[in-house]
């Protein structure tokens, strides 16, 4: 399956623009991290891209992403790819074993966080953004209450990058697609 087959699935089934700007965040990220570690950009990055594309028809832990798999292999996607996305919840028939699985839990919770604070700066960008920046908002257990803390912590640690060098690396993937994610703000890219 190559990123023009994924994403189409993605315009099938995801029709909220911001969930479709968080799985392309996770997407950046999984393609930061597989060039970084040596391994299938295109793989890592298409698992990153879909890993969410059931949250629409299938919104409760029970149902995403046990229920949308069936809708993947049926599209051709490899089980490779499946079962990461399967893994990147806590489904306890799926823990997560590889790289790639690892990686993608600790990308996928960390993005919000992320978008949220960019999104509150004056500049309203990633270009500016640092981990810093993330790291002060942390603090403030009101702030992206919707995000979860302990798994953002839990993915890094199990991905085995400390959680502020992975905030970092996170921001630098997402500034490659600020201009689709609408993060941009006021700058433009050095």
């Amino acid at each position: 399956m190559d990123r023009k087959q994924a994403f189409d699935i993605v315009n099938q089934y995801v029709k909220n623009q911001g969930l479709v700007h968080h799985m392309l965040c996770v997407e950046a990220a999984m393609r930061f991290y597989a060039e970084k570690e040596g391994q299938d950009i295109e793989l890592w990055g298409i698992t990153g891209l879909l890993h969410d594309f059931d949250w629409e028809i299938h919104p409760t832990r029970e149902g995403h992403p046990r229920d949308g798999a069936p809708l993947l292999r049926e599209a051709g996607v490899s089980e490779e790819v499946v079962r990461a996305i399967l893994a990147h919840s806590d489904l306890p028939e799926y823990p997560r074993q590889t790289r790639m699985e690892k990686a993608l839990f600790a990308c996928d919770e960390v993005t919000g966080l992320i978008t949220a604070v960019a999104l509150v700066r004056p500049s309203r960008s990633l270009y500016d953004l640092e981990a810093s920046s993330v790291k002060k908002k942390w603090k403030d257990k009101a702030f992206a209450a919707g995000t979860n803390r302990e798994e953002m912590e839990q993915g890094a640690a199990d991905f085995g990058v400390p959680l502020w060098e992975h905030v970092q690396n996170v921001i630098l993937a997402m500034r490659k697609i600020a201009p689709e994610l609408g993060l941009e703000g006021s700058l433009r890219p050095e």
